[in-house]
């Protein structure tokens, strides 16, 4: 009788075998790129960025926004204990209700002002209420594993070093990037439709939450990113800003900023560079040394 090898099979499945090792490998890698900030088209990185804040030490400063605060990167800033839950394409309304939710407050929040006319994600929101995780059982060891990974392979710079290297680029001069194609399908856009009735509705509800988080010791401060002039100037921020002028008239909740306008640059007039988002944190910085001097 013939012997059948059992080699050919061996071999198949060490080739299947490294194959998938390779395939989670990469998939591994490219997941944890999103770890520290959320990717601005997914939702992936939302849940990841949520997940860290419900599990992890309660910060001092939370800022929450949209894709705009999103921009200033919580390693800009060199206050420690910031975390930066601002989410791209979404309500600055969803991370403060997930934040007033939680049993322990930080110190200070920061409320982005300039997009109010998206509506919460009520889903978002009621899975990470009261510190609920949002990813099932089978996902934690992947996101265990990831973050392991991501705190090997990127691990934080020397607060010095990383000072030097902000000081170094706010040294350049602005950047020279010609945006006005961008630029000019952002004001159209910003010209389209009438915001006041979402706006209204994120205003009212950002109105109770804020009660709330002051009545709990929370110190809560509105803030409004520096557009270009040219969306300053569209229909969107116009109503935006009188919207919630008149539901905030309270200039003491407002903190002051005042970067140099002519040293700011956007890609697309609406979303900082990054060396313009270094100097829009560090004016932040200013504006709540200065309140808290008071």
């Amino acid at each position: 009788m013939q012997q059948v090898s059992t080699l050919p099979w061996l071999v198949r499945c060490a080739v299947a075998a490294a194959a998938l090792l390779l395939a989670c490998g990469l998939a591994t890698v490219q997941f944890g790129a999103t770890l520290q900030q959320p990717a601005v088209t997914t939702r992936d990185g939302t849940l990841v960025t949520l997940n860290r804040y419900v599990r992890e030490p309660t910060p001092d400063i939370v800022l929450v926004g949209s894709s705009v605060t999103w921009r200033l990167k919580e390693d800009y800033f060199s206050i420690p204990s910031v975390r930066n839950l601002a989410l791209a394409g979404g309500s600055p309304v969803t991370p403060l209700e997930i934040v007033a939710r939680q049993a322990r407050l930080p110190k200070t929040i920061l409320i982005e002002t300039n997009v109010l006319s998206r509506a919460a994600d009520g889903a978002l929101i009621e899975t990470f209420s009261h510190g609920a995780g949002a990813e099932p059982l089978l996902l934690r060891p992947v996101r265990t594993a990831v973050a392991a990974y991501e705190t090997w392979n990127h691990a934080g710079p020397d607060a010095a070093r990383a000072r030097a290297a902000q000081d170094r680029l706010l040294s350049r001069p602005p950047g020279t990037f010609d945006n006005k194609v961008y630029l000019d399908r952002a004001v159209q856009q910003m010209n389209d439709g009438d915001p006041t009735v979402p706006v209204r509705a994120t205003a009212a509800r950002m109105r109770q939450l804020i009660d709330d988080l002051q009545r709990r010791g929370v110190r809560v401060f509105l803030i409004h990113v520096p557009f270009a002039s040219e969306i300053e100037g569209s229909r969107l921020v116009r109503i935006s800003d009188e919207i919630v002028e008149q539901a905030f008239p309270d200039r003491a909740l407002w903190l002051p900023i005042d970067p140099p306008g002519s040293e700011l640059r956007w890609d697309d007039g609406v979303h900082l560079d990054e060396r313009s988002a270094l100097i829009v944190v560090r004016a932040i910085e200013a504006g709540l040394a200065e309140r808290a001097g008071r």
